[in-house]
């Protein structure tokens, strides 16, 4: 496996870290009957780490389709690998500002984010111009 599919799999992981402390940490007052009861997350913290978890879970389908993409179309490896390694570092850097309430900062780790994906979705159309 690639050091970017171990990148996929971090990205997982990273959503799936999101929510998992919160719910752990609330224990008393999270019904697991009622996984999505909107009464557990009208916390402050709560709600923001459901919508930095909910992000995570929407962002996840385009990253690892870009990085699959430029695998299977023969894309300059290392680049797959740093640029889905800068990924994964950008949203952690996002889940923490929304947690601690940085709605500024937030938007542009979205943005650095979502343009990483769309310059790995882009590697293949490149590849005979670098010389890699």
């Amino acid at each position: 496996m690639t050091i970017a599919e171990y990148c996929i799999f971090g990205s997982v992981v990273l959503y799936l870290l999101t929510i998992a402390p919160i719910k752990w940490l609330g224990f008393r007052d999270y019904d697991n009957s009622k996984p999505r009861d909107p009464a557990f997350y009208h916390d402050a913290i709560r709600s923001r780490a459901l919508g930095a978890h909910q992000n995570g879970v929407e962002a996840f389908p385009f990253f690892a389709v870009a990085v699959l993409l430029a695998e299977f179309r023969a894309a300059p490896q290392n680049l797959i690998n740093e640029l889905a390694i800068l990924f994964l570092i950008v949203r952690i850097a996002y889940v923490l500002t929304y947690i601690g309430n940085r709605p500024s900062l937030r938007s542009i780790l979205w943005s650095v984010g979502f343009i990483i994906n769309v310059a790995i979705f882009f590697l293949p159309l490149i590849r005979g111009s670098l010389r890699i």
